[in-house]
């Protein structure tokens, strides 16, 4: 029984050249009680393995976590067999705005501690008492609001290349700092002001809505779905965009545009331009922004050590690699010294 993918991200990437087959880029998540997420995770893999899903998945006690890319041909089967499981039965899947076939290139199904890391107490409050969910339409009223205050749950290297117009967005590097920021910085405007909130599919807003209001504040709003919903409901309905740039996205994409505007710099010229790229230098792999002219000067590097040691022979660079174990706590995203016009 085969419980692990076989294939690597090469071989899967020709397979699916080959196919010359479309795929669709999509996402969902479900708070719910599973009593077994060992049995639940060997049961999505066996299934999905044989529907050529991929994508990145995360299973826990409450509840699943998925970004997925399903072959367009199997959605249907796809569908009818998470309507099948009684707790996803009709779950919202948010369907990606730009679509690649490569956005993602294994099938990993992780069983976590939580399907979101909110280092939470989930004991300490009612989780499944949640703020009110609102559409599209009457989000971009609510902000409007000059009683609103609109709340940008991502992190800096999300929020930084797009976020809706005149929201906070919180310079931390997890979902987890943003918490006591964001409720600190608005303490005296608990029952004042209505707080609306929103992240790119709506998991994080979920767990906050739950817990701001444990933590006292009256009206609390999240976004129906995130940033990927909205932009849906937005072009079906032909409503006022007011997202402003990209949506950043955990996949090989890496962001969906959905506005022209550029809001964001080049990290290391500091040239307009919101493409993000990974340090090619496999021992550093940082995650910043950088433009085209940079690229090929930097050879796709974050700084001129990083240029150096990815020129050298790949088994060189492996010898440096061994016994370092990178992580974020490391190499954080976007943060860096070498990145001269970092925001």
């Amino acid at each position: 029984m085969q419980l692990y993918n076989k294939l690597s991200a090469k071989e899967r990437a020709e397979l699916i050249d080959k196919a010359g087959e479309d795929r669709l880029t999509l996402s969902f998540y479900k708070y719910a009680k599973i009593g077994n997420p060992e049995i639940f995770r060997n049961h999505l893999f066996l299934a999905w393995d044989q529907l050529e899903v991929l994508g990145r998945i995360y299973v826990a006690h409450e509840g699943i976590n998925a970004q997925l890319s399903v072959p367009a041909k199997k959605f249907n089967e796809f569908k009818a067999f998470i309507d099948d499981i009684n707790f996803l039965e009709n779950v919202r899947l948010n369907i990606a705005v730009e679509q690649d076939a490569k956005s993602f290139l294994k099938l990993k199904v992780k069983v976590r501690p939580k399907i979101v890391a909110d280092g939470l107490n989930d004991t300490s409050f009612d989780v499944t008492n949640k703020g009110v969910h609102v559409d599209a339409e009457t989000f971009n009223q609510l902000i409007e609001d000059p009683n609103t205050v609109l709340v940008d749950m991502r992190n800096h290297y999300e929020s930084e290349i797009g976020h809706f117009k005149n929201a906070i967005t919180p310079d931390v590097d997890t979902f987890r700092d943003s918490l006591d920021i964001i409720e600190e910085d608005l303490k005296d405007h608990k029952e004042d002001k209505k707080l609306v909130m929103y992240c790119t599919g709506g998991i994080r807003c979920e767990k906050a809505s739950a817990y701001y209001k444990h933590k006292g504040f009256k009206n609390v709003f999240q976004l129906e779905g995130g940033i990927i919903e909205y932009t849906r409901q937005v072009n079906e309905k032909a409503l006022e965009n007011k997202f402003l740039g990209k949506n950043f996205v955990f996949d090989h994409r890496r962001s969906e545009r959905i506005s022209d505007d550029v809001i964001s710099n080049c990290h290391q010229c500091g040239k307009a331009c919101d493409t993000h790229v990974n340090c090619a230098n496999e021992a550093c792999h940082l995650l910043f922004i950088q433009c085209e002219e940079c690229s090929k000067a930097m050879d796709t590097c974050c700084s001129t050590e990083c240029q150096d040691i990815n020129a050298l022979p790949i088994e060189t660079q492996r010898e440096l690699r061994k016994g370092s174990h990178n992580s974020n706590k490391i190499f954080k995203k976007g943060r860096s010294e070498k990145l001269k016009y970092k925001a």
